[in-house]
């Protein structure tokens, strides 16, 4: 993701604090709640991240900047539609077997927000129709996803490369085409800024 928070040091802060979540379903969660609810979504992705750490520890406190950061950074690439917004993952360093594993808690994470919380009937309906159905449809696939075994993925690396770079794209372009669709259904805000939301 082109931001300063990286996965794998997102996903270490969150486990020191001792919160439930981790970073790929934090970004998932954090990406479908921004599209059902925009800028307000803040305080609530906040506390449910949290809600199993204690907020008063150093350790709480360095996440709870990063979280800020995140936000911040996936808020402006969706609402200014910019092209560098990405599914917060691992590098491609890491195995093929751990970033399918984050992919899917990714697309877990993206379904529970845009299922959680109450929903009027108009919101209810967009939720069931196309091409939001179908995204939902793809993306429960998609947690079901597991990596090649490693000497298959050995074997056919280029393939298993290529079926990861569409599938990341896929979910890239699908929870931008989302936001796009509940646009009707969030507040109007104030425009993106780049202060930290507190």
């Amino acid at each position: 993701m082109h931001q300063s928070v990286e996965h794998d040091e997102l996903d270490d802060a969150l486990r020191r604090c001792g919160a439930g979540w981790n970073a790929a379903q934090a970004h998932g969660f954090l990406c479908s709640r921004l599209a059902v609810q925009g800028q307000p979504a803040a305080a609530s992705w906040f506390e449910r991240i949290l809600e199993d750490s204690d907020p008063q520890s150093a350790s709480c406190v360095e996440c709870r900047s990063m979280l800020e950061e995140l936000f911040g950074a996936s808020y402006r690439q969706l609402a200014e539609r910019q092209s560098e917004f990405e599914p917060l993952l691992p590098d491609d360093a890491a195995s093929a077997a751990a970033r399918a594993e984050a992919l899917a808690h990714w697309c877990e994470g993206f379904l529970h927000g845009l299922v959680s919380g109450p929903h009027p009937d108009q919101l209810k309906a967009k939720l069931a129709s196309e091409p939001i159905s179908e995204i939902i449809k793809d993306t429960l696939e998609i947690t079901r996803a597991t990596a090649q075994k490693d000497d298959q993925a050995e074997a056919g690396g280029e393939t298993t490369e290529q079926a990861w770079t569409e599938l990341v794209e896929y979910v890239r372009v699908a929870a931008q085409l989302t936001y796009e669709e509940l646009a009707a259904f969030r507040s109007p805000a104030a425009p993106p800024a780049d202060e930290s939301i507190h």
